[in-house]
């Protein structure tokens, strides 16, 4: 049971991947900023059950869910150009645009956090659990920090 949770994680994360390669692609910042945080959602969700045991860690997973998010926190901070907020889309929280100094520096803790782990975890990513709870643990913190100021609740 623990390896299909693994599969269905680690496919979930290939798709989320794919998204974020797209979101690049389109003219769209509320298409492309859901495409993100959708990658940013299925990586928190693999990380976190390998963190909870609920999924097998393997370092490649582990390496997987630090890509995704390091891979978000370079892309996520210019899908917000002004006027975004006002599609029809848009659930993002008008403080974002209210408060762009306090959300850009949110993002460039996500940046740091993840570029950090990313840089910890190696071409083969963190050779334990404990070593990607140390690396890992710090990028979910800034996604709770960022999501308390500025995600629509």
């Amino acid at each position: 049971m623990r390896f299909l949770k693994y599969g269905i994680a680690v496919a979930a994360l290939a798709a989320a991947s794919l998204s974020l390669n797209a979101a690049a692609a389109s003219d769209d910042p509320v298409a492309d900023r859901k495409a993100v945080m959708q990658s940013v959602g299925a990586a928190a969700g693999l990380g976190g059950g390998m963190l909870k045991g609920q999924i097998e860690y393997t370092p490649a997973a582990g390496k997987a869910a630090i890509s995704t998010m390091n891979a978000a926190a370079h892309t996520f901070g210019g899908l917000f150009p002004d006027g975004s907020d006002m599609a029809d889309n848009s659930t993002a929280a008008p403080a974002i645009w209210d408060d762009r100094a306090g959300f850009d520096a949110e993002l460039a803790k996500f940046a740091a956090a993840t570029g950090a782990a990313a840089k910890a975890s190696g071409k083969e990513g963190p050779a334990d659990l404990d070593a990607f709870k140390a690396v890992f643990g710090p990028v979910l913190g800034t996604c709770k920090s960022c999501h308390e100021g500025f995600r629509v609740k």
